[in-house]
């Protein structure tokens, strides 16, 4: 199995299920995790993001690209 790190905070859910589907899209392996926590309804995920992306190291730089990329499109 390859060695997946913590590539970047994502901001919110839109631009994690965009990112999702780019990633998919390019065949580029990755995992979404959520911060959300029902224990504390949510709570981590106004400090902290939305969550995170994690992916092999090689894909880091691209996948930067990608959420440089959302996230001018949205401001």
């Amino acid at each position: 199995m390859e060695s997946y790190e913590k590539i970047a905070v994502v901001e919110n859910q839109f631009e994690a299920q965009l990112l999702g589907e780019i990633l998919a899209e390019r065949r580029i392996p990755h995992v979404l995790k959520s911060y959300h926590d029902v224990a504390y309804d949510g709570l981590f995920q106004t400090q902290k993001g939305w969550g995170a992306v994690y992916a092999p190291p090689e894909h880091r730089a691209e996948i930067e690209e990608i959420i440089a990329s959302l996230r001018e499109r949205e401001g």
